[in-house]
């Protein structure tokens, strides 16, 4: 493995804050900020549960496809450069959002908004893990803060969104999408101001296949988890504001979900240094889907709160055990496409869950089924993940 370059081994904490700027906007605002706005755009525009579902689903498909297309897109352009282009890519589909309330139009923008946030997951990824071996004592915990962007990006959502819907009232939802571009166009500045430059075999790939069977487990129950957490994330704020919640509660609810993910890096980086099996993907969807559960138990603000901060607080962290696995067990140059891979089987689940969860909820009348899928899904991922073994020695 070649050494960091001087410009990356001297501050790669500060760097890897810069880089979770892209993260905190492409998903953290632009893919997850949707829950916001979704119940009022539902309301303005007499969408179905389904309808509503299936503008995740379009995001998914897009996040599926710049999954699939990551691998040889970083190898042409570079890690930064990749994660820079899904940024924008971000930027604009949150511009694009406000612009009309023709279906159509508000589907191209989810799908352009999927395949910059692959990229910026992907490529940000490799680039955090190139980051983090210049401090190979800190690593996990320094990948931890990449994947600390999208906590920051839903607390940012959660502070402006709920207000500016009550303020402006019904149908406002477009002054939303302004406010969240505006403020995206501001924090993207400082990442575009400090470009990260690496050796150039972090941003090459192992012409050798990654042999999909030997973590063929893994890759199920990681799909698995990402169909059943989406239905959570996707309708959250639609339970929380069905169920009596205000624009205060409905915030209080997202920040502490990003909150949580914000603290998650120190909470859980001795666990994900120190295995690098599938049992800590394992242990962190188990907690992610013990929040899930909460939410079933009750529907008063304390009880979603406690909700929010116990899957907050393992959410993003699922993501960072993912791109762990693939540093312990290959070497530099297979981590784009390793990382790609585990991508895009999270990406199919994303893509199945949104859409079933809401023709569900429309047959039953009550989203409380929709979270029950949620759980089930991810229990089932949980128990596949701690199946899965080392790769002991790491596949070359």
């Amino acid at each position: 493995m070649k050494p960091a370059s001087p410009a990356i081994s001297a501050h790669p904490a500060r760097m890897i804050l810069i880089l979770a700027l892209a993260p905190a906007v492409g998903l953290g605002i632009g893919r997850f900020g949707y829950s916001l706005v979704l119940p009022d755009m539902r309301d303005s525009l007499g969408w179905s549960y389904s309808t509503a579902g299936f503008m995740n689903t379009v995001n998914a498909i897009g996040y599926l496809a710049g999954a699939l297309g990551a691998s040889p897109f970083v190898r042409r352009f570079g890690l930064y450069r990749s994660v820079m282009i899904g940024a924008i890519a971000c930027l604009a589909s949150l511009a694009i959002c406000a612009l009309s309330t023709s279906v159509l139009i508000f589907s191209f923008a989810r799908l352009l908004s999927g395949l910059g946030a692959a990229l910026i997951v992907v490529g940000g990824g490799a680039l955090a893990v190139t980051i983090a071996q210049s401090s190979s004592s800190r690593s996990a915990y320094l990948i931890g803060l990449f994947y600390t962007g999208p906590a920051m990006g839903l607390i940012i959502s959660g502070l402006v969104s709920p207000f500016l819907l009550q303020g402006f009232g019904p149908g406002s939802w477009w002054i939303v999408w302004i406010a969240l571009a505006a403020i995206s166009l501001l924090m993207l500045i400082p990442f575009l101001l400090n470009p990260i430059h690496t050796p150039m075999s972090a941003a090459s790939e192992s012409a050798a296949p990654v042999a999909v069977r030997s973590i063929l487990i893994y890759l199920t129950g990681y799909f698995l988890f990402g169909a059943g957490y989406i239905a959570y994330m996707t309708f959250l704020i639609a339970y929380v504001r069905d169920h009596g919640g205000n624009a205060a509660a409905q915030s209080l609810v997202w920040c502490l979900i990003g909150t949580a993910g914000c603290i998650a890096p120190w909470l859980w980086r001795s666990l994900i240094a120190r295995r690098n099996g599938g049992i800590t993907t394992a242990i962190l969807i188990g907690v992610a889907t013990t929040g899930t559960v909460i939410a079933l138990l009750g529907t008063t603000t304390p009880v979603l709160a406690a909700s929010a901060f116990v899957f907050g607080s393992a959410f993003f962290s699922v993501t960072t055990a993912t791109t762990a696995f693939a540093r312990l067990n290959y070497p530099p140059a297979a981590w784009p496409k390793v990382i790609g891979l585990i991508t895009i089987m999270f990406s199919l689940g994303q893509a199945l869950g949104p859409f079933a969860t809401g023709a569900i909820t429309d047959a039953t009348g009550s989203l409380t089924y929709a979270l029950y899928l949620s759980a089930a899904a991810s229990v089932i991922g949980c128990a596949l993940c701690a199946l899965q073994r080392p790769l002991d020695p790491p596949v070359t």
